[in-house]
């Protein structure tokens, strides 16, 4: 069965019998040189920086991904409360948290 996630404190339909524990995925991200020059260019003239739009996507993929992990390794049919949080953890690197209660369902 595929994990369900969602952002409410329930899944439509399916029954809570088991709150297990926290669930967790994190990456972090730094910005890279080519990036910075295309992003710097078009801060400029304005406009959404596509450069950072995608790496910051792809990073709360990955962060989803681990999370789903986290999860699955104790067993859990479903995360719900699921939110995202951000960092900088140093100048130009970023982490995405993602976080959510691993529950089974019946």
């Amino acid at each position: 069965m595929k994990m369900l996630i969602s952002t409410t404190d329930f899944i439509p339909g399916k029954e809570i019998i088991e709150v297990l524990d926290i669930a967790r995925g994190s990456t972090v991200r730094a910005r890279n040189v080519g990036r910075d020059i295309f992003a710097g260019l078009k801060s400029l003239i304005g406009g959404e920086i596509s450069e950072y739009t995608e790496l910051m996507a792809a990073a709360r993929e990955q962060s989803i991904d681990r999370m789903v992990a986290d999860a699955e390794s104790i067993g859990a049919d479903a995360i719900i409360n699921v939110r995202f949080t951000t960092a900088q953890v140093m100048q130009g690197a970023s982490e995405i948290l993602a976080y959510g209660t691993a529950v089974k369902l019946k």
